[in-house]
């Protein structure tokens, strides 16, 4: 085990999980990392929203400084580590969970399987299980084409890692050094890891979010990234590619409409990867008034 750049080792499951926490009060804000990425990534609003309670940020296992495990992993699985890691570190529930693209759809997961356990549900930019079934058919077959054969990609050159580290270094400009560092080093040596966790998306986790049943009845908001996928961009035309951002925002919608105190909210700006590092402060104002609505309760029902 590499040596960690914070927090703890949790024993959950068999496995050890890189966990961290800060700030105290309850209901404890968990965030959920995207593919391939790791908690350090979310350190910015890791410390603005410890003023607000307690927050935490943990490394799914395959991942960052956790335990090693088979990729791609069911939903449930990691659903259920989650689960075990918060009740192993001694922070209880229920939670508000805010998970990014994929780590919105664990989070989605963790609600059906878990419902008791969720206050609020707080998704940044997330898949959705529908989105091949509702994007313009160009679309799906240009996501089929791009497939790569994932073990036969070549490794980085020399100059890419260079570009990348550059890149990396400035995109987390404000992070502290003793962070940083060892972050954007993790990012290169381990670039594979989100293409392997997210290899069963589309088919396993998808599936299992439709079987899985519905959300409970809990504050929601769903933030979309307003600017355009830089991957599509350089692969449609300008006209497919405004379609199939409307289609994803149609899906994020329909997330929000699923519960009766869901919100959806454009986020000027962003773009799907790093939503939460170029418009931090849309994501924290809606932690806010989530953390408002869990406090104020469910509005009263009508005695008629």
């Amino acid at each position: 085990m590499r040596i960690m750049p914070r927090g703890a080792l949790v024993e959950a499951g068999g496995r050890r999980i890189a966990l961290y926490r800060a700030g105290r009060g309850g209901p404890p804000v968990v965030f959920l990392p995207g593919a391939g990425l790791v908690g350090l990534e979310y350190d910015n609003l890791v410390r603005a929203a410890s003023a607000l309670t307690t927050a935490v940020t943990y490394d799914r296992a395959g991942t960052g400084w956790s335990d090693d495990a088979d990729l791609p992993r069911t939903a449930a699985a990691v659903a259920g580590e989650l689960r075990e890691t918060l009740r192993a570190a001694g922070i209880p529930g229920p939670y508000v969970l805010a998970g990014h693209s994929m780590g919105a759809v664990y989070a989605r997961r963790f609600a059906q399987l878990f419902p008791s356990d969720v206050a609020g549900l707080l998704l940044l930019d997330p898949g959705h299980e529908d989105i091949l079934r509702h994007l313009p058919a160009e679309v799906v077959a240009l996501n089929e084409r791009m497939k790569p054969t994932w073990e036969a990609l070549p490794e980085l050159t020399p100059e890419q890692i260079e570009a990348s580290r550059a890149a990396l270094l400035r995109l987390y400009a404000s992070w502290p050094d003793d962070i940083r560092e060892p972050l954007v080093e993790h990012r290169l040596q381990h670039w594979r890891t989100g293409l392997r966790e997210g290899r069963n998306l589309e088919d396993e986790v998808y599936a299992e979010l439709a079987a899985g049943g519905r959300l409970p009845d809990v504050p929601l908001i769903v933030l979309s990234a307003a600017e355009r996928n830089p991957l599509w961009v350089q692969h449609m035309p300008p006209e497919l590619l405004e379609r199939a951002h409307d289609g994803v925002h149609a899906l994020h919608a329909a997330i929000a409409a699923s519960v009766p105190r869901g919100e959806q909210r454009l986020v000027a700006g962003a773009s799907h990867q790093y939503l939460h590092v170029q418009r931090p402060e849309p994501v924290l104002a809606a932690l806010r008034d989530l953390l408002g609505r869990v406090a104020a309760g469910p509005p009263p029902t009508d005695p008629a």
